[in-house]
């Protein structure tokens, strides 16, 4: 089975548990640990974001141990919290030294999995700072675009968008997204960054031919959803 979760906001080594915002955050590494209990080895869960407060990889060492114990392989999305993050080279690289044998990264690629393509990028967000020039807006169109074309040329099923940021939200529409989703035929993405009252905004169901879900993991229980293939 395939699934999907975003915003874990792991913090082993510690100083950034989230369980000071109380609410459904409190003991949320123990939900987090029964959420995953009901999968299989076999399974696949994509992690849309925010997974670890790590500053550098080596920070974020235990919690992506703490991952490797949890079932199933986890495919990595970029959020904007994930300070951690290196090129693909010196992730890659890092996991295996550190016989991180189920951990692999989605960032200017695609996965297969069964006849569909599992795509994405962190997306983009209208309360970001792209900068004078949009410089970051634009990247993260390049990287959306050619990890959709590397599902592409890998089946002609299914290519299911993973995103860090929501291309929709309350008034915001991130039209240059879309018209991209739309152009290869996305009809399904999930996405994670909203948590708190600020679920209330969030856009849910069928947009523009397009069905979105929050899956933060507050919003969802702690606990992975199936994508249904």
């Amino acid at each position: 089975m395939l699934y999907v979760i975003g915003d874990l906001h792991l913090s082993m080594l510690g100083g950034k548990e989230m369980d000071i915002f109380g609410g459904a955050w409190k003991g949320y590494v123990d939900k987090i640990t029964h959420g995953f209990s009901a999968l299989e080895e076999t399974d696949t869960v994509v992690l849309c974001g925010d997974t670890s407060w790590g500053m550098n990889l080596t920070q974020a060492l235990p919690d992506f141990q703490f991952l490797e114990a949890l079932p199933g392989h986890k495919i990595l999305l970029k959020g904007n919290h994930d300070y951690f993050w290196e090129t693909e080279a010196k992730q890659t690289r890092f996991f295996r030294e550190n016989n991180l044998a189920k951990l692999s990264l989605l960032h200017n690629n695609a996965h297969l999995y069964e006849n569909a393509a599992l795509c994405g990028t962190r997306g983009w967000f209208y309360d970001e700072d792209a900068g004078p020039d949009g410089k970051i807006f634009r990247r993260e169109l390049i990287r959306m675009r050619a990890s959709l074309e590397k599902g592409r040329a890998m089946t002609e099923g299914e290519l299911v968008m993973f995103l860090h940021y929501p291309p929709l939200y309350e008034n915001f529409r991130c039209g240059e997204m879309l018209d991209i989703m739309r152009e290869f035929g996305v009809k399904r993405c999930y996405y994670g960054h909203v948590h708190g009252s600020r679920r209330a905004r969030a856009v849910e169901g069928v947009v523009e031919g397009i069905c979105f879900k929050l899956i933060s993991a507050d919003h969802i229980g702690f606990r992975p959803v199936p994508v249904l293939m």
